[in-house]
C-alpha cells in the first residue's frame, strides 16, 4: 500500500533556474488549477480527494496551490478524479491551433457576446476575433471598440482560463506594444488619444486562485484601475490616456448584479461559478 506522505521524487538532476525552472512552475500551476476546477465540479474537499487518490490532504493542497510534486502523485490524482494526467509537447508557434480552441470555447464566445451587446448598444464601432500584424508580431484581438472621430480604442483580452501565464502575460503585453499602431493604419487613426487594454477574466474559482497564486504578477501587468474600462461600459469613454487593468467578469449577469469587479475586490470575493465547467453548465441553463 502506498504511503501517505509527500511525494517528493529524489534530486537525480542538478536544481533549476531561469527558462527550465520558469516552465516547471508553468506545468504544476496550469496542474493544479485543472485539479482544484475538477475537485469542485465533484462537490469534494481536498481531503475527500486525498482519500480517494491514498494521498495526504497536505500534499492535495501543494498540488492545488502550483507547488511541483511527482508524477505519481499526479497520475493517482488524475485517476481519482476519473482524468488522465498527459504530458505534452506544444510548439509555441502553431497559434492556429491555440485561436481554433478558443472557437469551441462557450464560456470565453459567450464573454465577447455579453461585451459586445453592452457596447454595441452605445454605437461605438466593434470587431470580434480582429487580426493584426506589426513586423514580426501577429496575433488576434478578442474584442476591440472603438470611437474613430474621437480617437478612443477599447481592447479587451477576455479569458476563461490561465493556463500558461507567461504565455498570457507576453501576448497582452505585445498587444499594448503594437495592437493600437496596427488598427490605427488600418482605420485611417494617425495616434489615438485614448487607449484602454483590459483583461477580462471569468467570475470563477478557478480564476480566483489563479489571481491568489500570481497577485503582483497580474498588477504588474495591469497596474491600472478599471476607471476607463469602467467609463466604457457606461457609454463615455476616457478622453486621453493609455491604462492597462484587470476585471473578472460574469457573462451572465443580469439586473442589479453586479458584471464585473477590479482585481483587488477580486481578491476578496466569492466566486460566481464553481469552475470552467458549472460555468458551461450555468450557459446551457439559460440557452
Amino acid at each position: 500500500m502506498f504511503n501517505q506522505i509527500g511525494m517528493s521524487p529524489r534530486k537525480t538532476l542538478r536544481e533549476t533556474s531561469g527558462p527550465i525552472a520558469a516552465a516547471v512552475a508553468r506545468l504544476w500551476t496550469a496542474f493544479g488549477m485543472q485539479v482544484r476546477d475538477a475537485r469542485l465540479a465533484k462537490g469534494w474537499s481536498v481531503h475527500e480527494l486525498a482519500r480517494q487518490a491514498d494521498l495526504s490532504p497536505a500534499f492535495v493542497y501543494l498540488i492545488e496551490a502550483g507547488q511541483s510534486g511527482s508524477a505519481e502523485g499526479a497520475a493517482r490524482i488524475a485517476k481519482a478524479l476519473g482524468r488522465r494526467a498527459e504530458l505534452a509537447l506544444v510548439d509555441p508557434r502553431r497559434n492556429a491551433e491555440t485561436r481554433a480552441s478558443l472557437s469551441v470555447d462557450l464560456v470565453h464566445s459567450a464573454m465577447g457576446e455579453f461585451e459586445a451587446a453592452r457596447l454595441r448598444s452605445f454605437g461605438f464601432r466593434l470587431s470580434l476575433d480582429e487580426p493584426y500584424q506589426h513586423f514580426h508580431f501577429a496575433g488576434r484581438a478578442d474584442l476591440i471598440a472603438w470611437d474613430q472621430a474621437a480617437r478612443l480604442l477599447l481592447h479587451i483580452e477576455n479569458r476563461s482560463r490561465f493556463p500558461d501565464f507567461q504565455q498570457m502575460a507576453g501576448s497582452f503585453n505585445a498587444k499594448r506594444a503594437y495592437l493600437a499602431m496596427a488598427l490605427g493604419e488600418r482605420y485611417g487613426v494617425s495616434r489615438w488619444a485614448g487607449e484602454t487594454h483590459v483583461i477580462a477574466a471569468l467570475w470563477s474559482s478557478e480564476i480566483l486562485h489563479a489571481l491568489r497564486l500570481r497577485t503582483e504578477s497580474f498588477r504588474t501587468i495591469c497596474p491600472d484601475p478599471p476607471d476607463g474600462f469602467m467609463q466604457w461600459w457606461m457609454g463615455d469613454p476616457p478622453r486621453t490616456g493609455v491604462t492597462s487593468s484587470l476585471v473578472v467578469l460574469d457573462p451572465l449577469a443580469a439586473g442589479r448584479r453586479r458584471p464585473f469587479v477590479a482585481l483587488d475586490q477580486a481578491l476578496a470575493s466569492r466566486p460566481r461559478y464553481r469552475g470552467y465547467v458549472d460555468a458551461v453548465a450555468a450557459l446551457g441553463r439559460v440557452a
